[in-house]
């Protein structure tokens, strides 16, 4: 399985292609690193290729937050300018600037 690089970074804000939500990135996978129970409840027809990067995000919709997992392909940068208000988010970043958030904990 080649790996690529991630094309989005920690504090960054996306949004899902297919589905209404948007979250910031908390973690990234340089490719699928979650069970395989997981990936066997997507519809086949619609599973990305696991040899691509997947991110952790802090995600919201207009009903919930939660936490999302979602491949490269399904992505795309936010772009309107709005803070994400999940709840959990001042345990990992500082403020939002100019479109993204500042981490705001050490990394190994």
């Amino acid at each position: 399985m080649e790996k690529r690089l991630a094309k989005y970074h920690l504090g960054q804000i996306v949004r899902h292609r297919k589905h209404s939500f948007r979250g910031v990135i908390f973690d990234v996978d340089a490719a699928f690193a979650n069970t395989d129970e997981w990936y066997s409840a997507i519809p086949e027809g619609s599973r990305p290729s696991k040899d691509q990067p997947f991110y952790h995000l802090l995600a919201e919709n207009d009903e919930s937050f939660y936490i999302a997992y979602v491949s490269e392909q399904n992505l795309v940068l936010d772009d309107s300018g709005e803070p994400v208000e999940h709840p959990d988010l001042s345990e990992l970043f500082g403020d939002y600037r100019d479109g993204r958030y500042a981490l705001q904990i050490a990394l190994n």
